[in-house]
């Protein structure tokens, strides 16, 4: 099987899953989506109302966002793959709990397996503390980091979350100059 049928298989898993009572109000599961051949591959936290009703991931304000800070980079979307530590939307956009990430750790884990990045970016701060527990996104973002994961070295590059630069405009500036750091890698 080709890593295209392989995530299809993992996604098809994902759209039943019902690890966690998240579900129960989700309107969909958003397994992730992009290239299976991607050397980069993006994380955030959890799908909000847009990707709820699409099912797809960051396709609100913060994703189109994201698209321009890629395309700010000459990296089309379709070039890289994207998902959240989440699959199903918690109510109100709260935050992910402990035993909600626990429950999709495997779905993640697994597309990281298919897919093999060579750079992995978190974006916010759940991302950034599955690969680098303890460490504090205002601390580290845009720093890139050597992290053994899934048997093998992979470049980690924090960066605050969209959503975040979409409320801060100092953040905005420092997710700016993150995203060009990925072109040094």
């Amino acid at each position: 099987m080709n890593k295209e049928q392989q995530l299809e298989e993992l996604a098809q898993t994902i759209k039943h899953c019902q690890n966690c009572p998240l579900y129960q109000k989700a309107t969909q599961a958003v397994p992730g989506e992009g290239n299976p051949e991607a050397e980069i591959m993006l994380t955030g936290e959890a799908p909000g109302f847009f990707e709820d009703k699409e099912g797809r991931p960051f396709v609100g304000q913060a994703g189109k966002l994201l698209d321009k800070l890629l395309d700010s980079i000459n990296l089309p979307r379709k070039e890289v793959f994207i998902c959240n530590m989440l699959r199903h939307r918690p109510p109100e956009n709260r935050d992910p709990l402990p035993q909600e990430i626990e429950a999709c750790r495997p779905f993640l884990d697994k597309q990281i397996e298919i897919i093999d990045p060579r750079i992995i970016v978190t974006l916010g701060r759940y991302s950034l503390n599955k690969f680098l527990p303890g460490e504090f996104i205002s601390k580290v973002h845009g720093q890139a980091r050597f992290v053994d994961f899934a048997g093998k070295k992979r470049i980690i590059i924090p960066m605050y979350h969209p959503a975040a630069a979409l409320r801060n405009g100092i953040i905005m500036e420092e997710l700016k100059k993150d995203f060009q750091k990925i072109v040094q890698f």
